[in-house]
């Protein structure tokens, strides 16, 4: 058990602590001094790449090949990315892991899964004319700086939109950072760059020179949360002032001539120089701790300090937590540190252990959060159960405590010693944890294939794990060499009884690695058609596509696979892959019906289908102006249906398309023959509109003529020509009808109504009222009385002897016409 307190030195007022994280990390052979290197957020993966402008001890034609090594912080190799692309002029990470390489031609790789995999960009705006110079990188974004001195900004990876900065002066760069978007005003990034003996501040709009004396600068390097910044002067003085250049902090001389190869922030309250050997620690008020190291020595820092690599070890410096020094620092009686060392007393059964808990109870409650905190921040398993036993001893003695806290605490040291671990190589700090989040701490698993693990971590942290078996078997597919059968029953059989699984992703991955049948296969327990659809199309199983889609009774998808097939294959497939499948078909037509009509046409004739190709030339017939061109539609619709006569309703239709012709050319003789005058058009018309509007212009006999050769109806002519004869107010002709007539199509009541609702109520009472022999006396007299003649309706109903009928029309006529009725009211009663 070692004293928690044995790394800690004092630097000004503050305690900081070196923790060595693993030892034994890098082979004795692997000359760091002659590497790039950059360091993951978050206790991340390390990168390294041999720096091309350094000379190398040769080890051989392997090790001449040039690549980028991916290592855990234990030294674990994860994996080795060969490169040939060029010279790399920018070598860092984003927050969530993704490894970004700058070439000198200004081609951008994003690695996205420590794997191989990556996606790439160019920084254009004349970076392949001048070439990338160098790069700084923060958590979303980077800066390249160009051999001219242009600037270019990439605030965003997912979506790369290279912007060109402001034009800063020409003159050399002695050193450069950034201030992220995040800790700056405008909430776009800042550039500074050393130029001559100051320092300008370069944004997208303007380059503002600062006036700062005592330089040029040969770094610069800005705080984690962007409110200072430290200055290292070429004569040794180490500057730090606020990221707003208003106010000076603090200055140090470190009374060397040799400049540090890296200046970095340990968390926001120290600065650090690090020359081949030795780091310098600067804090407030001038304050240095000085560290020394057998071999090259590389600072990678954090959110909440730095990490230092070596051949030999890995270790982490960083500002002794609040609570921990609450805790363990010497010679401390706050409540914390009393209540820990109640524990101790209560494990050796001394009284003293109650005498100790007496004595803080009124601020047990924040003991035992302070304890709960301090626990989060040990590395050593031993410390941490200890503050957590002296925790848990304090809660117990309280009558009312909310244990979540405590809970939470132990749920969280769980997992941070199991990523600690050194086959992992994940030595995240509490902090870094809460700021990393569990998802994207299993993400991590994932990208290092630490499923088992990742698996664990998640059902213990109730997170999802479908993504876990996802990314296991889409490396199951890349790297297996069984065959591709065999392959599909191994992931089938592990996946089928997990939930949410996404067999889609796991057959693109298929469709990529060229294993075509794999991918069929593994779509066939995709379980929701609009992921499997989509990926078959990729794949040109349109017929399989189409199927799908059919069977999952979407018609938007079914729509959308018709649409891409239209695209891209030839008609003839088209129609083809439509055979047989008549929900496919029926969408088709229907789209077709609006949009596209010589698709339909090929399509009805692609199926044989001629009634349904004579009615839509029909209605093209019926939609044209030209009287020719309508027969030229009709002819073509008639041809169609010249074989099909056998079928009723091919026959009727048939016999429609001659009668339409010959009622086209009926019409046209018509407009032609007759005057000019009016503005009637008699093509286009129907062939009762033809006969009415004939009849209606004094025209009958043309009209009677229509109607024998077109064979209307006597029912159907006799409603037209009443019609047209009352609306042209044809008297004259109606009571000729009447007259040489016996008998009516329609009956003479029709005559009647007609004429009575013209007004012409004496054709109407004189003429049709007789006709009609086939009603009562009642009905007539009603008619009688419609027409205004009372005296006939009541002569009417005295022939049939109707006493109540009488009585009822006495009681409707007028004064006039009441005497005239009771006169043969009295008649007919005297007759009896």
């Amino acid at each position: 058990m070692s004293n928690p307190t044995a790394g800690w030195e004092k630097v000004g007022d503050r305690y900081y602590r070196k923790l060595k994280l693993y030892d034994a990390i890098f082979d004795q052979d692997l000359e760091l001094e002659n590497h790039i290197i950059a360091g993951a957020p978050c206790a991340g993966a390390i990168a390294l790449y041999r720096d091309q402008e350094k000379i190398h001890t040769y080890r051989g034609t392997q090790s001449s090949k040039s690549s980028i090594d991916v290592y855990t912080c234990s030294g674990k190799l994860i994996s080795r990315i060969s490169w040939d692309k060029g010279s790399v002029r920018g070598l860092g990470w984003s927050e969530d892991e993704k490894l970004l390489i700058v070439t000198q031609d200004g081609t951008v790789r994003c690695y996205y899964d420590l794997q191989g995999d990556f996606t790439q960009f160019s920084l254009g705006n004349g970076a392949e004319d001048h070439g990338v110079k160098s790069c700084c990188f923060w958590a979303y974004g980077f800066v390249a700086l160009l051999s001219n001195n242009c600037l270019i900004s990439v605030s965003h990876y997912n979506e790369p939109r290279p912007k060109l900065l402001a034009v800063p002066p020409t003159d050399a760069v002695h050193s450069w950072t950034v201030i992220p978007p995040a800790y700056t005003l405008s909430r776009s990034v800042e550039v500074l760059l050393a130029i001559g003996e100051t320092i300008y501040v370069v944004d997208s709009t303007e380059a503002e020179d600062r006036v700062l004396p005592s330089g040029p600068f040969k770094h610069i390097s800005v705080s984690p949360n962007g409110l200072y910044v430290a200055l290292y002067t070429e004569i040794g003085k180490v500057w730090v002032i606020t990221s707003d250049f208003q106010n000076k902090i603090g200055e140090y001389e470190s009374k060397t001539k040799t400049v540090p190869k890296d200046v970095q922030w340990c968390g926001n309250d120290s600065v650090l120089l690090a020359w081949e050997d030795e780091v310098h620690m600067i804090g407030p008020n001038g304050a240095v701790l000085k560290y020394y190291y057998d071999g090259w020595v590389h600072m990678l820092p954090d959110i909440d300090g730095v990490r230092l690599i070596t051949n030999d070890v890995c270790e982490f410096l960083q500002k002794v937590p609040d609570a921990t020094e609450d805790v363990f620092k010497l010679g401390s009686t706050s409540p914390a540190s009393v209540l820990l060392d109640a524990v101790g007393q209560l494990d050796r059964k001394s009284p003293k252990a109650d005498e100790n808990i007496q004595l803080i109870r009124p601020n047990l409650p924040d003991a035992v959060a302070t304890c709960v905190e301090a626990a989060g921040q040990e590395y050593g398993t031993h410390w941490q159960k200890q503050l957590l036993k002296a925790a848990s001893f304090g809660k117990s003695v309280l009558d009312l405590y909310s244990s979540d806290d405590f809970v939470d605490m132990c749920e969280k040291l769980r997992v941070l010693n199991a990523v600690r671990d050194y086959k992992l190589g994940l030595p995240l700090t509490y902090d870094q944890y809460e700021r990393l989040t569990q998802e994207k701490l299993i993400q991590r698993l994932i990208n290092r294939r630490e499923y088992l693990l990742a698996i664990r971590l998640s059902d213990f942290l109730h997170l999802p794990t479908n993504r876990i078996y996802v990314h296991w078997a889409s490396q199951k597919v890349r790297n297996s060499t069984a065959d591709e059968d065999t392959i599909c029953t191994t992931v089938v059989s592990r996946l089928a009884s997990k939930r949410g699984i996404s067999f889609e992703l796991i057959a693109r991955v298929a469709h990529d690695e060229g294993r075509s049948h794999l991918a069929t296969e593994l779509l066939n327990h995709e379980s929701r058609a609009g992921k499997q659809v989509p990926l078959l199309l990729s794949m040109s199983e349109e017929e399989l596509a189409l199927d799908k889609a059919i069977a999952s009774g979407d018609t938007d998808l079914v729509f959308f696979v018709l649409l891409h097939l239209k695209k891209t294959l030839p008609l003839a497939s088209f129609f083809r892959l439509l055979t047989n499948r008549p929900l496919a078909t029926a969408l088709v037509e229907s789209s077709a019906r609006a949009q596209d009509q010589s698709l339909l046409k090929d399509l009805y004739y692609q199926d044989d289908r001629r009634l349904d190709g004579a009615h839509l030339l029909f209605s093209e017939a019926l939609a044209q102006s030209a009287p020719q061109t309508k027969i030229d539609k009709l002819k073509l619709a008639s041809k169609l249906l010249a074989d099909s006569t056998k079928d009723p309703a091919a026959s009727l239709t048939y016999r429609s398309m001659q009668e339409a012709q010959q009622l086209i050319r009926v019409q046209t003789s018509l407009d032609n023959e007759l005057p000019s005058g009016s503005a009637l058009k008699y093509t286009g018309l129907s062939l009762n509109q033809t006969v009415y509007q004939l009849i209606l212009h004094s025209q009958a006999k043309r009209g009677h003529k229509i109607v024998l050769d077109f064979h209307l109806p006597p029912k159907v002519y006799d409603w037209i020509r009443l019609r047209a004869l009352v609306a042209a107010r044809n008297w004259t002709e109606l009571e000729d009808i009447a007259q040489k007539n016996k008998k009516s199509a329609i009956g003479w009541n029709e005559y009647f109504n007609e004429v009575l609702a013209a007004g012409n109520t004496k054709l109407a009472g004189n003429v049709f009222v007789m006709k009609c022999t086939g009603m009562t006396a009642r009905e007539r007299a009603d008619m009688w009385v419609k027409c205004g003649m009372v005296t006939r309706a009541g002569e009417e109903l005295v022939r049939s002897k109707d006493m109540e009928g009488l009585e009822n029309l006495k009681k409707r006529a007028g004064a006039a016409g009441s005497v005239e009725i009771e006169r043969m009211l009295a008649g007919l009663r005297t007759r009896r």
